[in-house]
């Protein structure tokens, strides 16, 4: 457990302004309940997978009734409808069927600790986008949401993950960095504790891969010091090779799941990094060497070649064409928009650490002035087409504009 209680001194810069929701003492005051809670969760005896509770398995139906009259009650007042309908369903971006949109919501109605998670979230990010200062619902619904939610933690019940995923985006949009990681923390020990996984297969599927990319902009965001909070090796099925890890992702023959790649991908680019700034500037003995950096970067381009040159249709462009300053790049589906520019985003980080030795074909693809305007452009064509997306997910940096959508 301690793995994911990383020393706080070495999170990222706490340099970005805060607003006024989190310097609100009640929110400080709550953020740290929730930590707690969940980590004395975690540290507590799992239970066995025959013995796992199952979402949404709230007790007899007089329960459910109750929790359906409680959910019924709290959307009756003040602009709670309106921030049940505005549910950034954005955090879909890389699942088509609908997790957070459909299953997630249908879960609320008879659990009331989820539906003020979804409200206190969208809450939210409709106060980022308006630019509001001091008025805050969403302070309300998260403390409401936290309060609700310590039994259902207690219990076990599989719905805690869901419900303390959708908090941290809450928190992403807030925190500093610091407090990011943080929170993350939490996450990264619940997923541990009940061995969920990227393939689990679900609506926990899903909802590691929405915390996953959120993980990613935590390792992002540290200037080649952090990997990502869980290991990597965690995130594919129990027992899987690592170096396997391309034909894992292939068997499933989705749009979706390539996409998932594409943050394994830029994650394992991120730990690589990491490994080599730890053994060079800090003298840890990790094992990243010279020939051993070479070998893994050679392995991890050709694996992103690989992931560009595999791409299903749904997260191949519609439309290319190379002008300036930026190339123009449309895409028609979320998945596209940004697993492309994790693709991109990868091969810039990867390029500002190559090796000497190593030398790459002449063309844009070892170009990494011609990544990154690439990366800008995947997104800037193509939302002008499809609207927004969840930029919290991919781009931490536009957090501060629009909330959840950039």
């Amino acid at each position: 457990m301690a793995a994911f209680m990383a020393d706080n001194s070495s999170s990222p810069s706490n340099s970005w302004p805060l607003d006024q929701f989190v310097q609100d003492p009640g929110y400080l005051a709550y953020q740290e309940e929730l930590r707690s809670l969940i980590f004395n969760t975690a540290q507590t005896a799992a239970p066995s997978r025959e013995a796992s509770p199952t979402l949404g398995n709230y007790g007899p139906t007089d329960e459910e009734l109750a929790a359906q009259a409680q959910t019924k009650t709290a959307l009756a007042f003040g602009r709670r409808l309106e921030y049940l309908k505005n549910y950034v369903a954005q955090l879909d971006m890389f699942d088509s069927n609908g997790a957070f949109t459909v299953q997630i919501p249908v879960l609320a109605r008879s659990c009331p600790a989820l539906l003020y998670a979804v409200l206190a979230l969208s809450a939210r990010q409709m106060e980022r986008k308006e630019a509001r200062q001091h008025s805050f619902d969403s302070l309300e619904l998260y403390q409401e949401a936290i309060r609700l939610l310590n039994p259902l933690l207690q219990a076990r019940d599989l719905t805690i993950i869901p419900i303390c995923v959708i908090l941290c985006c809450l928190e992403m949009m807030s925190a500093s960095p610091q407090d990011w990681r943080r929170h993350l923390e939490g996450c990264a020990a619940l997923f541990d504790s009940f061995d969920v996984n990227g393939f689990s297969g679900g609506l926990l599927q899903a909802v590691f891969w929405c915390y996953a990319r959120m993980d990613l902009c935590g390792a992002l965001i540290s200037d080649g010091t952090q990997g990502t909070l869980v290991p990597l090796d965690r995130w594919l099925p129990p027992g899987s090779d690592p170096n396997s890890a391309a034909d894992i992702f292939r068997d499933h023959r989705s749009p979706d799941m390539h996409a998932n790649y594409s943050v394994y991908l830029c994650s394992k680019v991120c730990e690589l990094v990491a490994d080599r700034t730890h053994y060079v500037e800090l003298g840890e003995n990790n094992g990243c060497d010279s020939a051993t950096f070479e070998r893994r970067w050679l392995r991890l381009w050709h694996d992103l070649q690989s992931w560009l040159e595999d791409r299903p249709a749904d997260v191949v462009p519609v439309q290319f064409i190379e002008s300036r300053p930026f190339p123009q790049i449309l895409f028609v589906h979320w998945a596209g928009i940004s697993s492309n520019q994790l693709y991109h985003t990868a091969c810039t980080l990867l390029l500002g650490s190559k090796p000497r030795e190593v030398k790459l074909d002449v063309g844009p693809t070892g170009s990494s002035i011609w990544h990154a305007k690439s990366t800008l452009d995947c997104g800037e064509t193509s939302q002008s087409q499809v609207g927004t997306f969840a930029s919290v997910q991919v781009d931490p940096e536009h957090r501060g504009d629009d909330g959840v959508g950039n």
